[in-house]
């Protein structure tokens, strides 16, 4: 598995020198005119610091992640791996369960964006 098998309605927005990754669903529908700019959801391959202080992920560690955000402080999922390629790989499981309408992003939220979770809902076929 890797990048070449993400799901269609994911994207590579970004690979950076370091080898972290952004993916980002649907850019097409999710932009800053119809939804509020954070509103895209994202997944990022990383192997920065997940400690909770400012400017930890700036630092790299052993571990990789591929976290799925619904908004930058909304974490749905994160998987842990031991190298670069198995959070690609993970990165292309959890996009395609999220694609498939499996993981739920709406327990996520304390005051959630009605508008943007139902676009969500929509999209990956979700009928909760």
């Amino acid at each position: 598995m890797g990048l070449d098998d993400l799901p269609e309605s994911w994207t590579v927005w970004n690979e950076q020198r370091d080898g972290r990754i952004i993916l980002a669903y649907r850019p097409d529908v999710f932009d800053a005119e119809a939804f509020p700019a954070p509103c895209l959801p994202t997944i990022y391959v990383t192997n920065g610091s997940r400690a909770n202080r400012p400017g930890a992920g700036q630092y790299a560690t052993e571990e990789w992640h591929a976290t799925l955000f619904a908004e930058p402080e909304i974490e749905i999922a994160n998987e842990t791996r031991e190298s670069r390629d198995a959070a690609i790989d993970a990165a292309v499981d959890v996009a395609g369960q999220f694609a498939n309408g499996e993981i739920d992003y709406r327990g996520a939220y304390q005051q959630p964006r009605e508008a943007y979770l139902a676009e969500l809902d929509e999209r990956t076929g979700r009928t909760d």
